[in-house]
């Protein structure tokens, strides 16, 4: 996935999460974040990486997300492996 198709998907996500009356609290509570903040963050490529990151936490978001926008269930990892701070770690 290239960082621009990425910042489609974070975008949309976004845009899912503050629909979810029972999510975007929890996504404000969880990243200390506004409205004002997402208004004026939603262009960064970090804060995009935080939306996925959010978004990853639980399976049933990611499915709820995915089926909505018609994407795979693999697409927001993929996209936040291409943010940045989202690549893998490798221990070894």
């Amino acid at each position: 996935m290239t960082p621009e198709n990425a910042q489609v998907l974070a975008l949309q996500a976004l845009a899912w999460i503050a629909s979810e009356d029972q999510v975007l609290p929890l996504f404000l509570a969880a990243t200390g974040a506004g409205l004002a903040d997402l208004r004026a963050q939603a262009a960064e490529p970090e804060f995009q990486g935080a939306v996925l990151d959010f978004l990853l936490q639980d399976d049933a978001w990611v499915v709820a997300f995915c089926d909505r926008h018609g994407h795979p269930y693999s697409a927001p990892l993929a996209a936040r492996l291409a943010l940045p701070g989202g690549a893998e770690t490798h221990w070894t």
